[in-house]
């Protein structure tokens, strides 16, 4: 559907639901939405935002890991209904309105994009409530009372959790060893959670509006379902929700201690907090399969969208926050110092080089294209320079790891797929003599290719270095 199209049929909807007196006016796409599309617009004098699936998607596509939009629609009215801050539910698209799935809600007031809330003077006392906010939605969501169209929800054990992601995994082909090595530590350590409570699925900064005075509304409730209310704490706290305050583990705004005891105090419940490690851990897991599935969406000709073979590179970015939470419970004696850096550019003769042609498309692209960009547009053209990036780096250095990791190997006694299903067998423990450096270096390695200012590679960096 062309822009002009999409934007007609939007405006007779919009006359029938709202009044014939209004004008459609401000449409826009708003940045990332790799799993649901959100448009801006306006309509009349208000402001409105449409959440519908993406072109070419359908609901029963993999990737869609959520609930229908009319259920998500059905769910935002009874959180308003129960006191949380959710954005009121306006209209809902039918087949009918050529438009495809989806609900429209009124536009809340306020900023979602991280980067610019996170440490910036002017949320600084927006920022300092967030604890506090956060943990009284969450509280307000997990007492809402169970009825037909909760017990509607999807609910699994936390052990049918993890056979769901370990049998997506494998589907794809994964073969990580700190992935395997984490699905046996979950699968060894899953607690009791029989209870079942609504919990949001996708509670974390990028998907709550933030205004000058905290938190305006909570978005995203494509993942809704019942489960354990510790798992949303702990994604919350996951290190890839943390936009770049790798040390402020709840959201990038606060320390874990402090949010989990303003939940408690909220929720009249204490948290538990070999549970919250455990929800912890499957939730960086978690985030890495998704990325995977992120990128198998795209090999299937799901959705062609450049973003999602991206995404599928981050899987590098769990290993690293699967290392560094490990290592809080794996004997210190298995992580000494490592000796490891980027390696040096290399100095090119003859015939241009892989790496040249990339480097120079990334130029242009920078140079020429993402300057006279807007919106979406210019959103894009940022992800395609993040993918060249990381097809020149694969190009000059993946050839230089290759060699280093088949050299650990040796020395550990087996190759890269033994190793793997080892670690997820429980035949090959992290506390064999080299593993667990392989296991950090590969990650280092991998990471450096695909995403190296990521905060979480420096964070490693800095503690392997000086152990």
């Amino acid at each position: 559907m062309t822009d002009d199209m999409f934007q007609e049929k939007l405006s007779a909807y919009c006359a029938k639901t709202f009044g014939q007196g209004g004008k459609l006016t401000d449409v826009q796409r708003l940045s990332g939405g790799a799993s649901m599309e959100s448009w801006a617009f306006a309509y009349g004098g208000e402001d409105y935002v449409l959440r519908r699936l993406p072109t070419g998607l359908s609901p029963d596509d993999d990737g869609l890991r959520g609930v229908p939009l009319a259920t998500q629609a059905d769910v935002i009215e009874l959180a308003r209904s129960a006191g949380v801050t959710a954005p009121e539910v306006r209209g809902r698209l039918k087949p009918e309105d050529d438009l495809g799935e989806g609900f429209i809600m009124t536009k809340a007031e306020g900023e979602t994009l991280p980067h610019k809330i996170l440490g910036n003077p002017e949320f600084a006392e927006a920022e300092s409530r967030l604890t506090t906010q956060c943990a009284q939605e969450l509280a307000a969501i997990h007492r809402i009372e169970m009825n037909p169209l909760l017990q509607s929800l999807e609910y699994f054990s936390p052990a049918e959790l993890i056979g769901l992601q370990k049998d997506k995994y494998h589907e794809i082909g994964g073969q990580i060893p700190i992935y395997e090595y984490a699905f046996h530590w979950l699968e060894q350590n899953a607690p009791d959670a029989s209870d079942k409570y609504l919990v949001h699925g996708d509670f974390r900064m990028g998907n709550l509006m933030i205004d000058r005075q905290g938190l305006s509304a909570v978005l995203d409730w494509e993942l809704v379902r019942l489960g354990d209310p510790v798992q949303d704490l702990a994604y919350l706290c996951t290190p890839s929700w943390r936009f770049g305050h790798y040390e402020k583990e709840a959201g990038g705004f606060d320390s874990a201690e402090s949010f989990l005891t303003a939940y408690a105090e909220a929720s009249g419940t204490a948290v538990d907090p070999e549970r919250f490690r455990f929800w912890l851990i499957y939730s960086t897991l978690w985030w890495g399969v998704a990325c995977m599935v992120m990128g198998q969406i795209w090999r299937s000709h799901g959705d062609r969208s450049l973003e999602r073979t991206v995404i599928g590179r981050r899987v590098s970015e769990v290993e690293i926050d699967l290392a560094l939470l490990f290592e809080e419970i794996l004997p210190e004696t298995i992580s000494g110092p490592l000796d490891w850096s980027i390696p040096d550019q290399a100095d090119e003769t003859g015939e241009t080089g892989y790496g040249e042609l990339l480097t120079a498309l990334e130029e242009w692209n920078a140079k020429q294209v993402l300057p006279g960009l807007q919106g979406h547009d210019k959103f894009q053209s940022r992800v395609a320079g993040n993918a060249l990036g990381i097809a020149r780096r694969q190009a000059e250095w993946a050839p230089l790891y290759r060699e280093a990791a088949e050299a650990r190997l040796a020395a550990i006694g087996c190759d890269h797929r033994q190793l793997c299903n080892g670690l997820s067998q429980g035949k090959i423990a992290a506390t064999r003599p080299g593993v667990w450096d392989h296991l950090r270096l590969s990650a280092l390695e991998r990471l450096s290719i695909d995403q190296p200012k990521y905060v979480g590679l420096k964070v490693a960096l800095s503690k392997w270095r000086s152990t």
